[in-house]
């Protein structure tokens, strides 16, 4: 699929990336599998060779499933398993999928495959409903700044009355995300048949009470910011990664800052601030392997030389003047726990913000977010795996970051074992859980 892949990257039309998530045997496995075959994006010989094992388990028609799930053998094995990531597309538009894992205790697999989308395909089995699963899929996605949503009620075809049924699940779901803080218009709800391809990719005379888009056509029309990470102007934010001096004889005194725009944009002779130090200058020239930039964009990987001797080095930003965020030493957060050992108070820990790693320290767990309730629950003693916290966190180093709710790239950070490197939360600068519309406060 790689040739697939560079023409998705490569391509004029626009690329939309996407997650899915879901409850275990909602049927995710069997809609990616879907997507992929009725936009072509499969080889005929993996065709055949899901036909021949699904002609082997006695049914009449391929086991699309079968497509994707060759991860689910060493997940019964215990592997760590990952994000996997799809590419597909259409004549109007190419995708990347992250697909990510259902069950509860892979929910740090699906906040990383959502947190760069545009986009998530939320599925819910038609003869459950909206689970607890759900719930907390929704309220992590919310909290990680997702714009758009689609509710996949799959399934529909194995329910008495559907329309009622996708109507019941319609609501409860609206009722959801309109608590959560997206707007009616960002979410889409589709009754779909991943198995029979009921408004997957052509319009089912199956649903008659439903009269949307299919999913192939909300996702080739569904507006989408072309900078993911950005949810305002921010200008721009550019981490460095390294810093390059070749020390030749072709290029005696070169210093150029490697990385990748995080967001805004950048043009020679444009005035910039090298953050936390503060300090002011000029971008002379932009550098790649392709050659010199007029302009570098968010997501463009670039060399920036500056006009003046500066002191610059990995971990710091170059930031338009104008809009920089003002270094951090104490900030409040929101984390959704990743690890089996709970957090406390006074935990020490790295804390990785863009390129730069700094040791930290949680002061306070202020409140803990209870998905299922939408409430929340004053000072508990610890988080643990999988819940969402809001906290204060004090670093060793200034961090240059963005208010989540402003810039979800800038506004990010990892939180990471010091001893063994293990990732143990992922965070937002600032209160996520603001635009959430809490209940009562329950006692912890």
């Amino acid at each position: 699929m790689s040739d697939l892949h560079e023409r998705a990257v490569q391509s004029d039309t626009q690329l939309l990336r996407l997650a899915t998530a879901g409850s275990v045997d909602d049927g995710k496995s069997t809609l990616v599998g879907r997507l992929l075959y009725d936009t072509k994006s499969v080889l005929a010989d993996q065709i055949d060779a899901v036909t021949r094992a699904s002609v082997d388990r006695g049914l009449d028609t391929p086991d699309l499933s079968l497509l994707v799930d060759g991860l689910r053998a060493e997940r019964e094995q215990g592997i760590t398993i990952d994000v996997a990531y799809r590419y597909f597309a259409t004549p109007k538009r190419s995708f990347v999928l992250a697909d990510t894992p259902g069950h509860v205790q892979y929910t740090r697999n699906t906040v990383s495959g959502a947190s760069t989308a545009q986009l998530v395909v939320l599925l819910v089995d038609a003869r459950k409903g909206v689970v607890s699963q759900t719930r907390k899929h929704a309220a992590v996605l919310a909290l990680l700044g997702v714009p758009k949503l689609v509710l996949a009620v799959n399934k529909i075809d194995l329910v008495e009355d559907p329309a009622a049924v996708f109507a019941q699940i319609s609501a409860e779901f609206g009722e959801l995300t309109s608590s959560l803080g997206w707007a009616t218009e960002d979410v889409q709800e589709i009754p779909v048949s991943a198995l029979h391809g009921d408004n997957v990719a052509v319009r089912s005379e199956n649903t008659p009470y439903y009269d949307g888009p299919t999913l192939i056509e909300y996702l080739e029309s569904v507006p989408v910011d072309a900078d993911v990470h950005g949810r305002h102007e921010t200008g721009l934010r550019f981490p460095v990664q390294y810093v390059i001096r070749p020390r030749t004889a072709e290029f005696p005194d070169y210093r150029g800052y490697a990385g990748q725009v995080a967001a805004g944009s950048v043009r020679p002779g444009d005035e910039v601030v090298v953050l936390p130090s503060g300090v002011r200058t000029t971008v002379e020239r932009i550098d790649s392997a392709d050659g010199a930039f007029d302009v570098a964009h968010a997501g463009r990987s670039v060399t920036l030389v500056l006009a003046d001797d500066v002191d610059v080095s990995r971990g710091d930003i170059i930031a338009t003047p104008e809009a920089a965020p003002e270094p951090l030493s104490e900030f409040e957060a929101t984390v959704c726990w990743l690890a089996e050992k709970p957090l406390r108070p006074g935990a020490r820990l790295l804390l990785k913000h863009g390129t730069r790693t700094t040791q930290a320290i949680v002061g306070t767990i202020d409140e803990r977010f209870d998905e299922q309730n939408l409430s929340s629950v004053p000072s508990p003693e610890s988080i643990e795996l999988n819940e969402i916290a809001r906290i204060t966190v004090r670093v060793a180093e200034p961090i240059a970051a963005d208010d989540y709710r402003v810039n979800r790239r800038s506004g990010s950070f990892l939180l990471i074992d010091p001893a063994g490197g293990n990732t143990l939360a992922a965070g937002l600068v600032g209160d996520g859980l603001a635009d959430i519309e809490l209940g009562d406060r329950v006692p912890a």
